[in-house]
C-alpha cells in the first residue's frame, strides 16, 4: 500500500528539501563538476527527474499544482550552497 498524499504546505516544503537534499549529497562530484562547466542541469538531469518524479507520486495533485517547492528546493538546497565554487556563472 502507497503512502498517504501528502496534503500540506508544509510536508510538501520539507519533502522537496529531503529529496534535494539526498540529490546533492549524492551526487557532490557531479555537482561541482557541472557548476565549473556551466552545466548543471544537464548533467544532473536524471537525477532530478528521478527526485521530481517521486516528490510528484507523494504530492496531492492539487497541492503540486499550485506550488513550485520542489524547484524551489533544488534552488536552495543545490545550487545555493554550492555558491563558493568557481564558476563563470556567478
Amino acid at each position: 500500500m502507497p503512502p498517504p498524499q501528502i496534503t500540506t504546505p508544509e510536508a510538501a516544503n520539507r519533502l522537496a528539501r529531503a529529496i534535494c537534499s539526498d540529490i546533492s549529497l549524492y551526487n557532490e562530484e557531479k555537482i561541482v563538476q557541472g557548476i565549473e562547466q556551466d552545466s548543471l542541469f544537464d548533467v544532473i538531469h536524471d537525477e532530478l527527474e528521478e527526485g521530481r518524479e517521486l516528490y510528484r507520486s507523494r504530492v496531492n495533485p492539487d497541492l503540486y499544482a499550485a506550488t513550485n517547492f520542489f524547484e524551489r528546493a533544488i534552488v536552495d538546497i543545490i545550487v545555493k550552497y554550492k555558491g563558493h565554487i568557481k564558476s563563470k556563472i556567478w
